[in-house]
Order: C-alpha cells, then structure tokens, then sequence
C-alpha cells in the first residue's frame, strides 16, 4: 500500500509541452487534396458536455481527486473496463531543486497556519497537519535524492454509438472509479481539448495534474494484469503481451471447468491435447469423449484405454447403473430418476405432455423396485435393471398411454439399438487416461451416446473421489436438445464437488451460444479460450465475453494456436507451444499424419532387411 503525498505543488507553465503547429500546409498548390481531407469526418459537433464525429459520441472525463493510500496495480478496473476507453497518463518529471524551494516555502506556510491556530485556541485543522507531514517525509525523500518528484494527469475518453449509451456509459466508468476513490469530472465546455488530450499525439490540452513522487507513479502502471503465471499448474502457452509463460492450475480457481470455443482449424483440439498430456503427467486422470477418433493415437502413446461404441461392438454402458457409493445427503436413485434418465428418455421417446412424464417416473421407480432398489441408499449396490426391463414395465402397466410408451422405446430395446443400449456395462474407469468414442455412430444416435456416457461417468467418478478431467469434444451435440443441454448444465454445476473439471469443446459456437444454457455454462467456467473466431460468429462472442475492438481484431486474424486466455478476472493473449516430441504425439493435420505414417512404414519395411 502506498500514500499518496497530501501536498499539492502547482505545476507552472515550464511544464507545458511544446504546441505542434496546426493549420494545412500553405506551400501546398490550390486544389490539391491533403491527407486532412481523406480521414476528416464528415462533420464534427462541439457540445458544452460532448463531442459528435460522424457517428459517434464522445465524453472525456478528468481525474480531479485521488485516494489517499493505493496499491500496486490500481488501475486495473478502468483498463480491463468491458468496453473500449481511450485512457491517456500524462507525467511532467520536476527538478527537485527547484521543487525543494517551492516545498519550503509552503511547509512555513503550514507551519505558521498551525502556530496561529495553537495561539487562538482553535482546534488544529487535520487536513493542514496530514499535508505538513507529507511534506516533511517528501522534503526530505527529495533531499536524499530516495525519490523524484512529478506531476501526474489521468484522462479517459468514452466513445459510444448514441447519446444514450455514452450517458450510461459514462455513469458506469464515474461508479468504477468511484469504487476506488477516484473522483472523475466531464471536461465540460473543453471536449475538444479533451479529445486530442486522449488522442496519440502526447498533448495535454487540459493541464489538470497532481502532484506524485516516484513510489506512487510506479502504482499507476496497469501491466501486471497481463501476468498469468502461478507456482504450480501446467504450461498452456507463451503470453504475446510480454512473451512470458502462462503456467496456471485450473484447479486452485472457485471451479475446474473450462471452454474452449473457435472455429475449426484454429488449434482447439491441439490446445486441448496438450492440456491433457501436460495434465496427466502431473497426476490428473484424464477422461475424453472423442466422437472423430482424434485422440486414439495420443491414447495409444500414453498407454490409455480406447473405447469404442459401434453397432456389434462388445463395448456397452448400461444407463441405469448407479455408483453404490451409499451417499446420505444426495439420495441417487432420485438423481439418477428424476434428472438422468428422465431427461434420456425424453430424448428417445419424444414425451409430449405431463402425464406421460409422470406414467415414466412411476415405471422408473417400479423398474428399480422390482430389482430390489428404493430411495433406501443400501440397496443401491444390487444389480441394477436394463432398458428392457423398463420396457415391460410399460407393457405390463396395461394403460394406452404406457402401450404408446413401450412402442416408441421398442427400437432401443430390440434390434441393433438394442445392442447398443440394452446391455450390461462392460467398461470401467481404472486407467488413468480413458477415451470414449461412438465416430461408427449415425448422427441422431450421437447425442444419446455422449448423454449415456457422461452419466457413467458420472456414476463412477463418485465411486472414488480424485483430480480428473472430463473433455467434452464437440458440445454442440449435447446443445441440440433442451435435456441434453440441461443435462449439460447440471454436471457442470456439480463436478465441482467431486473434484472434477470440465473442458467443453465447439466450434459451432453460435448454436452453442445461442441458448441461454450454453450461456451460463460459458460464465460459470472459470477457465475460458477463445481461439481464431469467423466473422459471422464474433459478434456474439464479444458480446459474452465484453471483448473490445483490439481482441475482436485479435481473434479475427489470429494464427492457428493463439488466441484469449481467461482465467478468473485476467485475460491474455496466447500463443500455444508444444515440444517438437508433443508435436508429433498430438497434431491432427492430415498431412502430418500422412507423412507420419508412411515414415512408419518405411522403418518398418526396413527393420527386417537390417535384420
């Protein structure tokens, strides 16, 4: 924490930069057209409170008070402000000689004040003794020469699209400084000033500085909000703002989860590979759902299990397990009815009205019964039932509405559905790398399968708690439909608790965005990247996450693998690397692949001739 000094030496006029000579060039030949002409605007509005160009509506606000005490970095809340402000910081360095004789003669001044007061009998003014103090401490930091003195000015320009907006605008960026006791003025009657004051040109047009010494001026520079790097955690990239590393752990933020949006071809799926190896190698397990098989040769390097769902694939997950793990708090099997399979079945049989919810949850709740299983969470370790026996629950309900039931699930009972969700669970979680994948799939049935296997999951993961990762690849899937999504949005909410994060990957960002849950899966995860962005699409995005124009530029010609980092409040721009060995285990580039195959090939075409 550092102390603003209480004296005010006024700066004199030899601190005023030179003007720069305005007016169009005479030696120019009449007609010609000047650089002047091309960029002015159309016209320019001069108001007592504002300033029009065009379009657009500008107000610059002054900095008339500071705090008495600020910290490192105060700054931050006005440059990470969610939305675009030109901010310009004036500092005039002043001779300490020259100061030190200005300084004594108003250290008498103060001196004499508090005399004449004490000889009245009149109570000492605190404001005229905290300003003598200060004084004396900088008076005599000036004269060993342990500190310079300066004069400071802080100016912020607001730009908005109308009047309305910049008022709005302008009460929000007042309130934010307010909050760190900071007190803002509009340059009323002096807008133009104002503007070419916060314009890149170094002039300062307004003048209204305060004085500051050199430990104070080194708290107003707002750059460590771009570090990101942590004592523990893993590398994600380099940072472009000063090209250290982004070394951060997901888990010492409020929650684990994470999103990572951008179009395809912009390193989503590299970033996240990445992530997982450098992860696994610190002890996290590490559980993908990969509906393209872009994991299995990482999975294979790593020694992993790879799961594949296929019609005729031994590989099955029976929806109704559940963990047995015997938890009073939460019962499971009223999770498990009410949340997981009711919304499963909502999706295969296509409910459309409340009683046939309620005819399903009473054949749920019967379906578990008749395996021995009640809300009672000792009876939960008993095997559990399969679709079919759901089925004939239905048909052995004897009403029409159940009948109709029966009949729209018969295809995930019989046939080749049935060999796909009719069957006892084969799979199991004890390797510390998993990768689950349904690419043999039709496309309808890819929704279900990711809902199916995120619940297994789930139930197992409560089996034994431990730091895991669960990627979601192509969440868009899960968006489709109402239930998946909420489905979604539930475990988001819960991985917490048991010591889970969750990584959600699209690239159809507007659909994914395009609903409210999508929304708030976005915001309550911690951990959020942003990669190269399409035109159509980064509207939206900007919108969610209150980029300004700079990173809106940013992710329109950003390079495969970089992109926006957040995490919590910060944010960075990210370049991520990789080690030419997790280059070659991770890249999905079909000629790298190609060329890595065929290099395969030959040496072992080669192996038997030097043999």
């Amino acid at each position: 924490m550092v102390k603003l000094p209480k004296i005010n030496i006024p700066l004199v006029k030899r601190f005023q930069p030179e003007s720069v000579p305005e007016g169009p060039d005479k030696s120019l030949a009449a007609g010609m057209v000047t650089v002047q002409d091309i960029i002015a605007p159309a016209a320019i509005e001069v108001d007592f409170d504002y300033l029009k160009i065009g379009e657009k509506f500008y107000r610059t606000l002054f900095v008339a008070g500071y705090p008495r005490f600020v910290s490192a970095n105060w700054l931050a809340p006005l440059i990470n402000f969610n939305s675009s402000l030109d901010v310009s910081i004036f500092i005039y360095p002043v001779e300490s000689k020259e100061i030190l004789s200005d300084m004594k003669r108003k250290i008498a001044e103060m001196e004499a004040t508090i005399e004449s007061d004490i000889k009245r009998g009149k109570v000492i003014d605190p404001n005229v003794q905290v300003a003598l103090d200060d004084a004396l401490n900088l008076q005599e930091q000036l004269a060993k020469g342990a500190e310079k003195f300066y004069q400071f000015g802080l100016y912020v320009t607001i730009s908005s699209d109308s009047i309305e907006q910049l008022n709005q605008l302008t009460k929000e960026v007042s309130s934010t400084l307010g909050a760190l006791l900071i007190i803002s003025k509009p340059a009323t009657l002096q807008m133009e000033d104002g503007f070419k004051t916060t314009s890149p040109t170094c002039l300062d047009k307004l003048m209204i500085t305060r004085n500051m010494d050199t430990t104070s001026l080194a708290t107003t520079f707002p750059f460590t909000s771009s570090e990101l790097t942590a004592n523990s955690g893993i590398l994600y990239g380099l940072n472009e703002h000063n090209g250290s590393l982004i070394i951060f752990d997901r888990f010492s933020l409020e929650n684990a989860n994470e999103v990572v949006l951008g179009k395809s071809g912009s390193g989503k799926s590299f970033l996240v590979k990445l992530e997982a190896l450098r992860s696994l190698m610190f002890g996290t397990d590490v559980i993908i759902v990969d509906p393209e098989e872009e994991y299995k040769s990482l999975s294979d390097s790593v020694g992993g299990d790879y799961i594949s769902f296929a019609f005729g694939s031994d590989t099955h997950i029976n929806p109704f397990d559940l963990s047995g793990s015997g938890e009073e708090a939460e019962n499971e099997l009223q999770l498990k009815i009410g949340f997981t399979l009711a919304r499963l079945l909502k999706i295969m049989v296509e409910t459309k009205s409340a009683e046939e919810d309620a005819i399903l949850h009473n054949a749920l709740e019967l379906t578990y019964k008749q395996k021995g299983i009640t809300y009672d969470p000792a009876t939960h370790r008993n095997e559990p039932p399969l679709l079919e026996d759901l089925y004939r629950t239905l048909i052995g309900m004897e009403t029409q509405i159940a009948q109709n039931l029966a009949l729209r699930l018969e295809k995930f009972v019989k046939g080749s559905f049935g060999g796909v969700f009719n069957q006892r669970s084969t799979v199991n979680l004890n390797n510390s790398f998993t990768v689950f994948s349904f690419k043999n799939l039709e496309d309808q049935m890819r929704s279900l399968a990711i809902f199916i296997i995120m619940d297994y999951v789930w139930s197992q993961i409560k089996r034994k708690m431990k730091r895991r990762i669960l990627i979601v690849d192509e969440g868009w899937y899960l968006m489709k439909n109402q239930n998946s999504a909420e489905f979604l949005w539930g475990f988001a909410k819960r991985a917490r608790k048991y010591y889970l994060g969750l990584t959600t990957i699209t690239q159809d960002i507007e659909d994914f965005l395009a609903t409210d849950l999508g929304k708030t899966i976005v915001t309550n995860s911690s951990i959020q990247m942003l990669m190269k962005q399409s035109p159509a699409a980064i509207d939206k995005v900007a919108q969610i996450f209150y980029l300004s124009e700079g990173e809106k530029s940013l992710l329109l010609s950003a390079n495969v693998g970089q992109g926006l980092f957040f995490a919590g409040s910060s944010h960075v721009a990210i370049q991520v690397v990789a080690s030419p060995e997790e280059h070659e285990l991770i890249t999905s580039k079909p000629e790298e692949l190609i060329a890595a195959k065929k290099q395969r090939e030959k040496e072992a075409s080669s192996a038997p001739e030097q043999a």
